[in-house]
């Protein structure tokens, strides 16, 4: 089980009862207040909560991860699924698949930031 919070590109319906479903404790923007947020509020408030983020917000995330270990912060992680357009994209039970094969990896998460699609 994994404590989340989704930005809001990610809180696709079916995605969020699939992950509840399965378990996850899962957090959406709407939630708490902060429905289109700006991506490093998103962020602030995942490392407040200790929410690992789930975001298909590649680019923004990567970068701001890079910020935060630069500056020698810290955080609970953040997953990343890509949307690249490719066979490689996954669909939400894909989702829930490659979450399940990372978490079994036994992988630490804290302050990485780890492409959900290599999971799959």
């Amino acid at each position: 089980m994994m404590r989340l919070y989704m930005d809001d590109d990610s809180t696709h319906g079916v995605l969020v009862k699939l992950l509840r479903k399965a378990g996850h404790d899962v957090q959406i923007p709407s939630d708490v207040g902060r429905s289109a947020a700006e991506d490093p509020v998103h962020l602030t408030h995942a490392i407040t909560a200790q929410r690992v983020l789930l975001s298909h917000n590649y680019k923004d995330f990567q970068l701001l991860h890079e910020l935060i270990v630069a500056a020698s912060g810290h955080h609970p992680g953040i997953l990343i699924v890509r949307k690249d357009n490719t066979p490689r994209d996954l669909k939400p039970g894909g989702i829930i698949v490659a979450l399940h094969k990372f978490i079994a990896t036994g992988m630490a998460l804290s302050d990485h930031c780890i492409v959900l699609n290599h999971y799959r």
